[in-house]
């Protein structure tokens, strides 16, 4: 079994304006970089690593120099969602455009179901290449990554019940899984804003 926490990386200056980012490589701003200080001291693990997107990158190399862990591998996988038409727009413009965040068809967005593939993948790959570095004993891996794809990881591992719709999970935020046999438990949830 691999103990993962899942944590959303800082904010970015689209953060802050409300718009959408998806794949698009926007960097922490000061408060990113604060959250992700913030982070790391309520974080444990062994192994760190990220998506390879510079703002999930930079919260990881963040965190890990707090707690003195080794430079975070980036896995391409753990990415953002792209969102296609809709990178750069602001959230209320979205709503105008698309309707339900949940429920919008976005012309050139990935999927819905191919994000959470994609994810789980990922969490394959960081879950095998984690337990190859500490064999014999358990790997503990911080996962640096994005709002949307947590998301649907939490939501896999609890059969659609969390995070509920409408709600967003914060920069800095961090959620606890068990990976055991390719099946994820939440252990922990923080709570998350409307």
């Amino acid at each position: 079994m691999t103990l993962l926490t899942l944590v959303r990386h800082g904010e970015t200056d689209w953060n802050r304006d409300r718009r959408i980012q998806g794949s698009t490589d926007i960097p922490l701003n000061d408060t990113g970089r604060a959250q992700a200080r913030a982070a790391a001291a309520t974080l444990s693990g062994e192994i760190i690593v990220s998506s390879d997107l510079s703002r999930a990158r930079e919260t990881a190399q963040i965190i890990a120099a707090e707690r003195g862990l080794p430079d975070p591998r980036t896995y391409p996988e753990l990415r953002e969602r792209s969102y296609g038409e809709a990178e750069g727009v602001e959230a209320a413009d979205f709503l105008t455009r698309w309707g339900s965040w949940h429920t919008a068809e976005i012309p050139g967005a990935e999927p819905w179901p191919h994000v959470r593939r994609r994810a789980l993948r990922a969490l394959a790959r960081v879950v095998s290449d984690a337990r190859r570095a500490t064999a014999p004993g358990a790997a503990s891996v911080i996962v640096v990554t994005h709002g949307a794809l947590i998301r649907e990881l939490l939501r896999h591992a609890t059969g659609g019940e969390l995070p509920p719709d409408g709600v967003r999970l914060p920069n800095g935020s961090a959620y606890t899984v068990l990976y055991e046999r390719e099946r994820l438990q939440l252990l922990s949830y923080a709570e998350a804003t409307p």
